[in-house]
Parts: structure tokens; sequence; C-alpha cells
């Protein structure tokens, strides 16, 4: 969670909406095909609950500094070390313009490669 105080308050931007803004952004770049469980228990409530938006990433936030880790399934035939750079500049770039605090790194972690 990020904190920011100013002469009218606090505003406070939980780890889940910075998640939710990694996953749209990784979601879509070329070449991914899905956003992978980052373990068994997010797989096992992936079934119940279809529309989450943070599936497979994973924000920590220490001194107003925020760190990535996604995890994702490439399309069979893309280049990754390219891909995942793509993906790591993306996010870093989208995520520090919405909230205003910089990211110190993206970890890009591919799972699985799918065939169609």
């Amino acid at each position: 969670m990020l904190k920011l105080k100013n002469d009218r308050g606090t505003i406070v931007i939980e780890d889940e909406v910075i998640a939710g803004i990694a996953s749209v952004v990784a979601s879509n770049c070329f070449g991914i095909a899905e956003m992978a469980a980052k373990n068994m228990s997010e797989q096992i409530w992936a079934f119940l609950k279809k529309d989450r938006k943070d599936k497979g990433v994973q924000v920590s936030c220490e001194n107003n500094s925020v760190s990535i880790d996604i995890h994702i399934a490439v399309l069979y035939g893309v280049n990754i070390p390219a891909i995942t750079e793509s993906i790591a500049h993306k996010i870093t770039y989208s995520v520090s313009e919405y909230i205003g605090f910089p990211v110190e790194k993206v970890n890009v972690f591919v799972d699985s490669v799918i065939t169609k």
C-alpha cells in the first residue's frame, strides 16, 4: 500500500489497484496468451471467481516505490526475451504514470508456452 499525505488529507493506493493496472497493461501486449496463476491457491480461486483483474500479479510496496512480479503464458513462436523486456517496460511506464510513484523493478516470469 502506498500513502501520500498532503495538506488536504491522505491518499492511499492499495496493492490490488496496482496489480490490476499491471495486469491490464500486460494483457494488451503482443504475444501474451494469458495471465498465469502465481501459485496453486490463486489457481483454485480463479476457478471460483472468473473476473479477477490481478491474476498472476504480485505487488510489493516499500519506501514509496513499487516492485511487481508478473506471471504470463506466451504464444508459441514469439521471441521470449523481446516480449518480456517489452512487457516490463510498458508496465514500468504505465504504472508510474497512473499512480505517480516510481516502479523500482518488474520481474516477468514466463510460466508456459501455449500453442494454438
